[in-house]
């Protein structure tokens, strides 16, 4: 009997110290699973109380009870300090939040369309093999207008309204087709590349001009290449780009000093069937220019012109992205309006 009597006043040490030491919820409930659990050490006592004679169950049954009720009461006590405390510390931590104070919205950034068409874009010409170049936009005239065959007299540079750099012989670039120029002098034939950005023209900005818009340009040099290679790609992405496989070209001469035969392409209007304001009633939008690569051109990259052909088409990307998207005014592209670009 003076064994568990010993046993009882330990586990009465043992369990209060457990759980006074206990500075969290979590420590309080491995304690009390410890000592007052189904299978804690209170419960491990219990067995031996069959083997004591009736006399000792007398002495040794309410120690037990009492060791139980006192670490019972600890417990409870320990508990509900510990809730308190986490009350109080989120009641501090809280204490100058005013629920009634004006919370602005918080607004949600988006992709502006510029950034869509460039993907949808990117995605198909990397699909049929074709690669992404880029070129400077300060641009020497060589490379804006002399490679591709617009000499100083050429009355073509007066098609051009040019932002001249007080730098001698640098421009901002007037298309894209610099960047044609470049790949030439660093690969070799066989060469597949488009090129997207930003070009310069010295004009009065309105709804459907500016003085900085984004052009798409492509190129493809290999033998053998014809006209009929660029109107199969020219009708392959716009019937992809615009979500109409119905989708007709008209192929009409156009003038192109870097092209020979140049033509110009309109594809029918996939928005109407009889006429509408987009097409101005004619049911053909112009969409591209383009041509066979021009002999002297190919001379100024470094290209053997009786060796390879090549073709070359331009867009204007910022028409892509009005007819993509339905945009009537070309400024609301540069305007950083958001109530413009969260529709995107």
């Amino acid at each position: 009997m003076n064994s568990i009597l010993s046993d009882i006043e330990k586990l009465t040490q043992a369990g209060s110290t457990a759980i006074e030491i206990s500075s969290s919820l979590e420590m309080l409930e491995a304690a009390r699973v410890e000592f007052l659990g189904r299978k804690g050490k209170v419960a491990e006592l219990m067995p031996q109380l069959a083997s004591l004679s009736l006399e000792d169950k007398r002495v040794v049954g309410p120690a037990m009870n009492e060791l139980k009720a006192r670490l019972e009461s600890l417990f409870e006590t320990k508990r509900q300090t510990l809730v308190d405390k986490a009350l109080a510390d989120k009641e501090e931590l809280f204490k100058d939040f005013d629920v009634t104070a004006y919370r602005k919205r918080q607004t949600e950034g988006s992709l502006h369309p510029y950034t869509h068409v460039r993907t949808l874009v990117t995605n198909f010409f990397n699909s049929i093999g074709f690669q992404i170049a880029d070129g400077p936009e300060v641009e020497s005239e060589f490379y804006n207008f002399e490679a591709l065959n617009i000499p100083a007299h050429h009355p073509a540079r007066d098609m051009q309204d040019t932002f001249f750099l007080t730098a001698p012989s640098l421009v901002m670039r007037t298309h894209t087709s610099n960047v044609q120029i470049h790949t030439m002098q660093k690969y070799t034939p066989p060469i597949a590349i488009i090129s997207m950005g930003r070009v310069y023209r010295h004009e009065a900005t309105d709804a459907s001009h500016d003085c900085m818009f984004q052009q798409l340009e492509g190129m493809f040099i290999d033998k053998n290449v014809s006209l009929a290679h660029v109107i199969a790609t020219m009708k392959l992405f716009l019937q992809t780009f615009l979500e109409d496989k119905n989708l007709k070209l008209r192929v009409r001469p156009g003038y192109f000093p870097f092209v020979e035969p140049g033509i110009e392409i309109d594809a029918s209007c996939p928005f109407c069937t009889n006429g509408c304001s987009t097409c101005k009633h004619s049911r053909w939008i112009e969409m591209v220019g383009a041509g066979l690569i021009h002999p002297n051109v190919l001379k100024a990259g470094g290209v053997d012109p009786h060796a390879y052909r090549g073709f070359a088409f331009g867009f204007g990307l910022t028409r892509l992205v009005m007819l993509k998207y339905g945009i009537s005014d070309i400024r609301l592209l540069h305007s950083s309006s958001v109530e413009f670009l969260k529709q995107f």
